[in-house]
């Protein structure tokens, strides 16, 4: 729905255009909830769910004779779903951590707290306090796409806006940015369905 937009509008729309919509729906991606056998991309290479019953441990990954990557979860079955979310937070934390830092010490500018949390509409946000929030989800992007946006916020630090300015300072620092901006055009929105059932 439009910004401007108001409910009585958006639900005339939905009826008027019922079968667009739903043809529309059909054609997203089906979810992928985080189960055994389930396929995600860490940090952009594919991994499959595998779940370990008798292993004692929580998470980790291994790589199959086959060459197959494989994302191994300890524990009961009905544990799978909030350690490998546990997990892929952890480390969506961690690379952001790594990426913000770096950037930050490059640019002059201090990172005061680094948040990590489930958006939908924004990767991530900055505050001018010095506070920067990320969509965890961003792990699952191939690395050069994480860290630009761990650039993009970093750069608000000293441009808290996206002026001609704000992407100088961005691509200066992050020679990956307009390759990370086309792969999230391109391939963003796919990730909002992992984590998610049917």
């Amino acid at each position: 729905m439009p910004p401007k937009g108001t409910l009585a509008e958006a639900k005339d729309f939905a009826q008027r255009h019922g079968a667009w919509i739903a043809a529309r729906l059909g054609r997203l991606p089906k979810a992928a909830p985080f189960q055994p056998g389930t396929v995600i991309p860490l940090r952009g290479t594919p991994h499959r769910i595998v779940h370990r019953a008798g292993t004692r441990g929580t998470v980790w990954t291994e790589t199959r004779d086959s060459g197959e990557k494989i994302l191994c979860v300890a524990g009961g079955l009905e544990h799978v779903d909030r350690r490998v979310s546990d997990f892929l937070k952890r480390e969506a934390r961690r690379d952001l951590q790594r990426s913000a830092e770096a950037y930050a010490g490059e640019l002059g500018v201090r990172v005061k707290r680094l948040s990590i949390r489930d958006q939908s509409s924004r990767w991530g946000s900055c505050t001018s306090a010095g506070s920067l929030s990320f969509s965890w989800r961003l792990i699952l992007a191939p690395p050069f796409v994480l860290d630009y946006l761990a650039a993009h916020e970093v750069a608000h630090l000293v441009e808290m806006n996206h002026s001609a300015r704000f992407w100088r300072v961005c691509g200066k620092v992050c020679p990956s940015m307009e390759r990370a901006k086309k792969w999230l055009d391109t391939y963003g929105n796919d990730l909002h369905r992992y984590g998610v059932e049917d």
